[in-house]
């Protein structure tokens, strides 16, 4: 498919996962891709994180971080208010922490300039 993606940490280029497991796209808030799966380069911390300010206020989460270069990718939400509730347990990369590899066009591009066909876990 034409929009098909890798994306990989925007620190070390470890590949993190790719377009055919993206689930939503959050834009508003936090810039985020969201999968609901991801390769073994990325591990997650057993301890809960609060967010004590921004976009993530009140959440509880795991982050997200490069297993290669230990940069910090993201974060899996595991309590959130309601217009969040949607991301619950799903992996949700920082657009500004990752780049994509673009399949068809052969490039690489910041994941924050890259627009994928509309999906949404919202509804």
């Amino acid at each position: 498919p034409a929009e098909c993606a890798m994306f990989q940490c925007g620190g070390c280029w470890a590949v993190l996962g790719d377009s055919l497991h993206l689930c939503a796209q959050e834009e508003r808030r936090l810039g985020l891709l969201v999968c609901y799966r991801v390769t073994n380069n990325v591990t997650w911390e057993d301890s809960l994180m609060i967010g004590l300010e921004g976009a993530l206020l009140g959440c509880a989460y795991n982050a997200l971080s490069c297993q290669s270069c230990g940069s910090n990718v993201g974060f899996i939400l595991y309590s959130a208010p309601s217009d969040l509730a949607y991301l619950r347990g799903l992996f949700c990369f920082f657009k500004d922490s990752i780049i994509c590899y673009l399949l068809e066009k052969q490039i690489i591009i910041q994941a924050s300039k890259v627009n994928f066909p509309a999906v949404t876990l919202e509804e």
